[in-house]
């Protein structure tokens, strides 16, 4: 057994978020590790041992293996036959071609999800991942606004039906997540949450065309000010 997902949708949110009832060893370790790597305890460049990470998270060093095996896949670590595994370490190059990425996929998913509506179609899962935003948001607990807030556009994507679409996303989800770790302010929670809310009422409503334009002013905005303020700590390449 690998310990494979046994479910499409990504696994973003913390526990404090979504716990299911039981996690395998392999999923444990997968969210311990990457929301250590989200927070800065395993900064950039850091080397994960896996007999190491085992003692630490009480586990047999098989799931650990698995679990770095996926956060690989996510972008959130390296993987090398000499050195093992490391966490990988961003570059403003990653961050502007993440930001190219998003406006690609999620400004047509947003548009698309919007479409679907206006045919009938209703998003309660959207709206459970809103409401937990908002409820992060009251509380200003910064890992549970990045989760709900990587949820959501996950969530969009997800909504227009297109595995395509989905499988492109997926393995930069941890690396979104990490910047909204990054990049969280006093005031940025609270700003996303109410343009998350107006682009659900574009969606809801069934109104395509607004819906992707606040798509895409929602991320192009932060693209300039995203690379300024980590222009200080991370490298160019």
């Amino acid at each position: 057994m690998t310990g494979r997902r046994t479910t499409d949708r990504p696994s973003v949110l913390p526990s404090s978020l979504a716990e299911p009832a039981s996690l395998s060893h392999v999923d444990r370790a997968e969210r311990l590790v990457r929301a250590r790597i989200h927070s800065g305890t395993y900064a950039q460049g850091t080397r994960l041992r896996e007999r190491e990470l085992s003692e630490t998270l009480g586990v047999s060093r098989i799931p650990v293996r698995e679990a770095l095996v996926r956060l690989a896949a996510e972008g959130l670590v390296v993987l090398s036959p000499r050195r093992g595994a490391t966490v990988r370490r961003l570059t403003l190059r990653d961050v502007d071609e993440l930001f190219d990425l998003r406006l690609s996929l999620e400004v047509f998913a947003a548009r698309r999800a919007a479409e679907l509506s206006a045919r009938g179609r209703s998003w309660p899962a959207l709206q459970l991942i809103m409401d937990q935003a908002e409820a992060a948001t009251r509380r200003d607990c910064a890992a549970d606004i990045a989760a709900a807030n990587t949820a959501f556009h996950a969530e969009l994507i997800t909504m227009t039906g297109n595995r395509l679409l989905q499988a492109s996303l997926q393995p930069s989800l941890g690396l979104m997540h990490w910047l909204f770790r990054l990049t969280s302010t006093d005031s940025g929670p609270r700003l996303h949450c109410e343009e998350h809310k107006n682009l659900c009422y574009a969606v809801y409503a069934g109104r395509p065309q607004l819906a992707e334009a606040l798509a895409y002013a929602h991320i192009d905005a932060r693209r300039e000010v995203t690379l300024q303020r980590l222009s200080a700590v991370l490298p160019p390449e």
